[in-house]
């Protein structure tokens, strides 16, 4: 017989396996993030900013709806399953980088890194919301997040230095085979959270939480402005990945033009996810304490003020430091608009609300990519850059207006066999 509780400190092992996991998933997608702008610029003569950014507008678009496949399948119990499809589909994407006739190669392995990250990501997000109950989901998501964005920030440089010696697509595809498979392999022993949900779910049911389950396209139009906290995290994590759509197409272009090697240019690139990600470890519980407004107005105020500095300033010290301060707005917001999302939920919907989020948090590459591609290429990229940092501070301006803080049931762990 086994017993199943609620609680980080009940359910540890399986916690810390899902961040190693996690770590694997971020390194995926980290791996491209110094160099794959330069591949399309130096190897493939792009020159249309636009036309550079392509890959980041089909990785969010597959990342984005594959996040609500994510979530209907989790609400199905079929966590574990998404989990091990997501990295299965995961195996092509270094290969079709090494083996690229053209850029659209290379667009093709991103639109399959998209929905590898939308499987992974998203299902070991919902899986640790489900094991650490309602009390303590800020916290487990700044771990998530953190093991997430330091795999991201320490595999850009890992293929920065793989380039080096390798080449520019061997050094993301070489190390990408390796995460893949590892990540693969540990998935494998993953455990399924569905008798936690089930748990949860009947502790609502004993405290007299009004029970509903809508129905997805439901969700969605709450999700576009009826429903206050659905829509403030909703277009606040849109507008959080359009801005890093941009820093992750644009600013190497930025850097190896302003006369910065590849070397340079990867610590930079490696600076915002790594401040990103060791600061959630902090701010995530923070939002437990302080609750989820407060972080993501003053996060969404910084990184729009980070951005705007980004094109008044030059040199590498001085973005690093605009870089590490776009580092902590974003991790003041990320954990935070997870967590809330796991507030406004019921646990029986709550895979389906986590995928609508992740929908519109990650269409915002495609409108990133999109948007500063075509401003770039009409305005130049100082204009770009300025535009999106304005919409940066709208968005938070926009929470603080309409977001109210939940009510959580505290509820005691209830042991079942």
């Amino acid at each position: 017989m086994t017993t199943i509780a609620l609680g980080l400190r009940a359910n540890w092992k399986q916690f810390t396996l899902l961040v190693v996991v996690n770590a694997f998933v971020g390194a995926m997608v980290g791996l491209e993030r110094s160099v794959l702008p330069v591949i399309a610029t130096e190897e493939f003569r792009i020159t249309s900013t636009t036309a550079v950014l392509s890959f980041i507008a089909i990785f969010g678009l597959a990342k984005a709806f594959t996040n609500l496949a994510s979530g209907w399948l989790a609400d199905r119990h079929a966590r574990r399953a998404t989990l091990l499809i997501g990295w299965l589909v995961a195996l092509p994407v270094p290969l079709l980088i090494l083996w690229a006739q053209s850029w659209w190669w290379i667009v093709a392995a991103n639109a399959f890194l998209g929905i590898n990250q939308g499987l992974t990501w998203s299902t070991t997000v919902i899986m640790k919301i489900d094991l650490v109950g309602p009390r303590r989901r800020g916290f487990a998501m700044g771990l998530n997040e953190f093991a997430g964005y330091a795999a991201v920030a320490g595999a850009g440089v890992v293929s920065a230095v793989a380039a080096s010696h390798f080449g520019l697509r061997a050094g993301a595809a070489y190390p990408g085979v390796i995460i893949a498979l590892a990540g693969l392999l540990l998935s494998w022993f993953v455990r399924d959270t569905g008798d936690h949900v089930r748990l949860e779910t009947a502790q609502h049911a004993m405290s007299g939480t009004p029970h509903e389950r809508p129905r997805l396209l439901t969700i969605l139009r709450r999700s576009m402005w009826s429903d206050a906290g659905l829509f403030s995290v909703s277009q606040a994590g849109f507008v959080n990945n359009l801005n890093d759509g941009l820093a992750w197409g644009v600013f190497p272009l930025v850097f190896t033009a302003s006369g910065l090697t590849l070397r340079e240019t990867s610590i930079l690139a490696a600076i915002y996810p790594a401040t990103w990600s060791v600061f959630q470890l902090a701010t995530g519980p923070l939002s437990d304490r302080w609750g989820r407004t407060k972080p993501i107005v003053g996060g969404m105020l910084l990184q729009g003020i980070a951005l705007i500095a980004m094109t008044m300033v030059s040199g590498f010290e001085a973005w690093a430091i605009a870089l590490t301060a776009l580092g902590v707005g974003t991790a003041l917001v990320y954990p935070a608009l997870l967590a809330a999302v796991g507030d406004v939920a019921h646990p029986s919907w709550r895979g389906i609300a986590v995928g609508v989020y992740r929908l519109w948090r990650d269409l915002g590459y495609l409108a990133g990519a999109l948007l500063a591609g075509f401003l770039a290429d009409a305005f130049g990229i100082p204009f770009a850059i300025n535009v999106i940092g304005v919409l940066t501070v709208a968005s938070g301006l926009l929470v603080a207006v309409r977001l109210r803080e939940p009510s959580v049931p505290v509820m005691k762990p209830v042991p079942t066999a």
